[in-house]
Parts: structure tokens; sequence; C-alpha cells
């Protein structure tokens, strides 16, 4: 691997097996992209901070999702649409601006949840998921092959969908994966009783 990953800072979450439609426009993110294709560079979402001003240090969180990119197309607009994949987590140990002010960083691995089988309870992840992915269909293709019975699968796919504050997140990510499901479950029956 590239001793630096280009970074795509986002205001949202991407974890391993997660899957996220971008459009390209900006000339460092096109460069991004074709570094990435070329094979020459790989490259990372980031998210952003969005209670951290824009130019202070802590404005992308440290934790960040390398990806590959599993699909592109030219959009209606004219715009360049790419599909990625998360395929693991690191931590930044350094990070800078290149010339076009692209983000680039040097990042070591950190741990992640492994697949583990739900329990009956944890279904409750699952039905709810369902109905999110009935209301937003288009969320719903990017998952041909849902992993209903994996836990780490469903658990990372909430985390990226709930209004979570970044700290929150990054809190229930450092967590085991049962005691984050169990909180998911919590925050899914006091916050989403309108989804039936």
């Amino acid at each position: 691997m590239n001793p630096t990953i280009a970074l795509f800072p986002l205001n949202t979450l991407l974890l391993p097996d997660g899957r996220m439609r971008l459009r390209l426009f900006e000339p460092r993110y096109l460069r991004l992209m074709k570094e990435a294709s070329s094979g020459t560079r790989p490259f990372a979402i980031a998210s952003i901070n969005p209670l951290v001003s824009q130019h202070h240090q802590d404005r992308i969180c440290p934790e960040v999702t390398l990806v590959s990119i599993v699909d592109f197309e030219q959009l209606p607009d004219g715009l360049l649409g790419i599909t990625v994949e998360g395929t693991g987590r690191y931590q930044i140990s350094k990070r800078w601006q290149e010339y076009d002010q692209l983000h680039v960083a040097e990042l070591t691995p950190i741990p992640f949840w492994t697949a583990q089988n739900t329990s009956a309870e944890q279904q409750l992840l699952w039905q709810k998921l369902q109905l999110v992915f009935k209301q937003y269909p288009e969320l719903a293709t990017l998952y041909p092959q849902p992993e209903p019975h994996n836990l780490c699968w469903l658990v990372s796919r909430w985390m990226e969908l709930l209004p979570l504050t970044p700290h929150l997140k990054r809190q229930w990510l450092r967590q085991e994966l049962t005691d984050t499901a169990k909180d998911l479950e919590l925050w899914l029956e006091d916050s989403l009783e309108e989804i039936s």
C-alpha cells in the first residue's frame, strides 16, 4: 500500500463493507479518483466533525475507512459518479494538504469488529433496516446481498445511517460489538417509533 493515502472528507460515516455513492466535480477529487483507479494511491473516507470550525486541526476525525471503487458512471448532469466500498479502518498518524488542497495522510491500521451471528433479540436491527430500505430504495440498491444474520454488518449500517454526533459514533465504535448493538436497539426503540 502507498505510504500516503488521499482523504475524501465527508459529513458522514462509512465503515467496512458499507457502500456509498459519490459525485465528483472538484479537480482535487477527480485526481484522487484517477490515482485510485490506476492503482497509484488508494483513498479513504474521512468523517468531518461539524462541531469544529472549518480550519481547526480536529475538523477531520482521526479514524478513517479505506475504500475501493466498485463502480463508476457518468451522471445525467455530466458529473462523474462512483460507488465505493469500505475495506478497513485506520488511524491517521500524520496529515497534510498537497498543492491543490487535497488532504493526504499516513495511516496505521486499527482493529474493527468481526462477523458475529445475530441473536433473536437483535433481529429488530434487521427488521427496522428493511423498513428504511423500503423507504429509500436507492439505499437498498447499494446492498444486493445484505447480511441480516451478521451482527457486525447490521450494526455498521446503522452506525452509518443514524444522525448521531461524531463523538458518540466514535465512542460506540470503541465498544464491544454486542454493547453497541444494545445501545442501538435502545436508540431505535426510543427514536424510531414512527417507523412501522
